[in-house]
């Protein structure tokens, strides 16, 4: 392992730019070495030895220990396991407690100035050490894949020290203090064809070709040449085939979840290391109970981009796991295992509650995507928390300035797909009403859609906003973007327009054109209309015919004037006796019969799910009487039972039984 010594730094700083000097001429070298490209420095080690030894700059010569970095969890390297360097009178535990002390400072740091400052204040650092500067520096000046202050970073005098000694001590660093250096610095967006990053590649190119790299160090190569040179990179072969060649029994927690991202990036073609992979998801079993945080997201992540939907034992097993580190998780991590829990449909009561309890303490610091994925979840899942909409409501209210139209909606919609209005609706549907006002136009025209849509569900009437909808230009916009106008975008036309004609008789404002209306909301995963259980269609049918006499006095599946269709419809003359179904004329009332099973309701509540509750209510203004039938009700009934619950249903006034 190298050690880069730093006596008295800020005096050494000054004497580096002496050595440059020397070195170059009359020009500083910068860290990336471009301008002493032609002086073959691998030629005169001792003369660059000797000239820096004059100027006051140190190098230590020391061993090429081959060290090995753990799993720390509050160190930003992970734990390192550290040997005695050649020449070095401190004890090994002195080393570890030297080095551990110096990852903790380092995790605390949250600026390149604090970083720079710490770094400087240094008698002497090693390579793992540089490689875990840099690796902070990513941290705190990468966001979102953008790199803050660029210029400020690598002009900073200690940055393009650390560079500078780190290319000329390539050949001597560490594998992990090598490989680690390199991601960091690809990542931090150094010039690739600097003379630092060509030696820390061409280091990188021979240890990799000797065969000797660990699983830990081939991954963490294998990501810096990704974000190099893309999925085309030939030698991410190479680092696969070595990674199959070595036992994965002996693979540890951390290397295990690795692999899984270094899988992430080369796996390109369906069904390539198919076999590793299903190796890998058996082996993973055992090592779940070790997962931190950050495994259990990074593997729960993994199966998703790869698709693993035959892992399902490994991903309720991860699912399982996460319930414990809920309070732990990153923003990302948790939008990770929430994207799981949704791609593999898997659900679990304690998760929820977990999940709650989190929310409820962190909405107003989460991150608006984080808060948008814990809502589709919730979404997708049908589950109806009040306290997480209750509180996500409140910091929707406070904070949705700053949200992105896409966010906007993920956080609104759910409310109207639930049929849940929170204490704070009022406030909550005026600052929807202000955004829309103000943002109109930055929103996409299907997300448009979808939250006006969403707000009729829940009895909130977009009036403002129907004359821009159902303009030609936004008509047409809908046409041309996205999905365009399909069966599903026009159902959320038609029923938007039918709302505010029934519900809003004072509204005169355009009209949606009959073009662009349909005649049945019953199309295959409809956002609108949901088909009947078949089985519990079969039990109510059967107690009908038991309760009528026969199967002519009610008709299934039926298709009204205004789109909607009914599970079961019964006719009434004027004095109340049941008409054949095939009867129109005399028919003076009509019974809907809406047969509710579980997945009409929110997940594990009696609460009607928006697109059903607003169908119920339009029956009823449209002239129907409407009698429920929830599943929940009926299912345990016996025969008789049945009857005479259809009997109390249908006919509650009625003590003798009329058709």
């Amino acid at each position: 392992m190298a050690s880069m010594n730093f006596r008295c730094f800020q005096a050494s700083v000054s004497r580096v730019q002496t050595c440059r000097r020397l070195l170059t001429g009359s020009k500083a070298l910068n860290c990336f070495g471009r301008q002493i490209s032609q002086l073959k420095l691998c030629h005169c080690g001792t003369t660059l030895q000797t000239m820096c030894s004059v100027s006051g700059f140190q190098y230590i010569a020391c061993r090429n220990s081959h060290m090995e970095m753990g799993n720390h969890p509050s160190s930003v390297m992970g734990m390192v396991q550290l040997r005695g360097e050649a020449g070095n009178n401190v004890k090994s535990d002195s080393k570890w407690t030297n080095e551990e002390k110096f990852f903790n400072k380092l995790n605390c740091l949250c600026s390149y100035k604090d970083i720079f400052k710490f770094v400087s204040s240094l008698e002497s650092i090693s390579d793992t050490m540089v490689a875990a500067v840099f690796q902070r520096l990513c941290d705190v000046q990468v966001e979102d894949g953008i790199l803050k202050n660029p210029e400020e970073v690598m002009e900073d005098e200690v940055f393009r020290t650390l560079c500078f000694q780190l290319e000329q001590e390539s050949p001597n660093v560490s594998d992990s203090g090598l490989v680690n250096s390199l991601n960091a610095l690809i990542k931090l967006c150094v010039d690739p064809w600097s003379t630092l990053m060509v030696r820390l590649m061409s280091e990188s190119q021979e240890r990799l070709d000797k065969g000797q790299m660990t699983v830990r160090n081939l991954c963490v190569l294998g990501e810096s040449l990704f974000n190099l040179e893309g999925p085309g990179c030939v030698m991410l072969e190479r680092i696969m085939d070595q990674i199959q060649s070595t036992n994965l029994e002996d693979w540890k927690s951390d290397e295990m979840t690795m692999v899984y991202g270094m899988l992430q990036l080369v796996v390109v073609e369906s069904g390539k290391y198919q076999d590793l992979l299903n190796k890998m998801n058996n082996a993973t079993l055992t090592h779940v109970s070790q997962f931190s945080p950050k495994m259990t997201s990074s593997v729960l992540n993994a199966l998703v981009v790869l698709d693993q939907t035959q892992a399902i034992p490994l991903v309720i097993k991860l699912c399982k796991h996460s319930i414990r580190h809920i309070p732990h998780f990153t923003d990302d991590e948790i939008e990770n295992v929430l994207e799981a829990f949704i791609r593999f449909e898997h659900n679990d009561q304690f998760f929820t509650e977990a999940l709650e309890r989190h929310v409820a303490k962190c909405a107003f610091t989460m991150r608006a995507s984080a808060v948008s994925k814990v809502m589709q979840f919730c979404s997708r899942k049908h589950i109806l928390s009040k306290s997480i909409f209750n509180t996500v409501a409140e910091s929707f209210i406070y904070s949705a300035d700053n949200f992105s139209t896409a966010q906007i909606a993920e956080q609104v919609v759910p409310f109207g797909k639930l049929n849940y209005l929170p204490p704070c609706a009022p406030s909550l549907f005026r600052k929807l009403e202000k955004i829309l006002s103000s943002r109109f136009a930055q929103f996409q025209p299907h997300v448009i859609l979808n939250l006006l849509h969403s707000c009729i569900l829940v009895e909130r009437y977009p009036l403002n906003f129907l004359a821009k909808v159902f303009s030609p230009y936004f008509l047409h916009q809908l046409q041309t973007e996205g999905p365009g106008l399909t069966k599903s975008v026009l159902s959320q036309l038609t029923q938007l327009f039918l709302t505010v004609r029934l519900e809003c008789p004072s509204y005169e404002g355009p009209r949606l054109l009959p073009k662009y209306c349909v005649k049945s909301f019953r199309i295959p995963d409809s956002s609108i209309e949901s088909l009947v259980d078949t089985h519990l269609y079969n039990s109510v049918k059967a107690g009908l015919i038991d309760l009528l006499g026969a199967r002519i006095y009610f008709a299934s599946h039926v298709l009204t004037p205004y789109c909607y269709n009914l599970d079961i419809e019964i006719k009434l003359d004027e004095e109340g006796f049941v008409l054949p179904a095939n009867r129109y004329e005399e028919v003076y009332q009509r019974i809907a019969l809406c047969i509710d099973d579980q997945k009409r309701f929110c997940n594990n509540s009696h609460n009607l799910l928006g697109k059903e509750a607003i169908k119920q209510r339009h029956l009823e203004l449209l002239g129907y009487e409407v009698v429920k039938i929830p599943f929940f009700e009926f299912e345990s009934l016996n025969r008789c039972d049945r009857m005479e619950y259809l009997h109390k249903k249908i006919f509650p006034k009625s003590y003798r039984l009329s058709w």
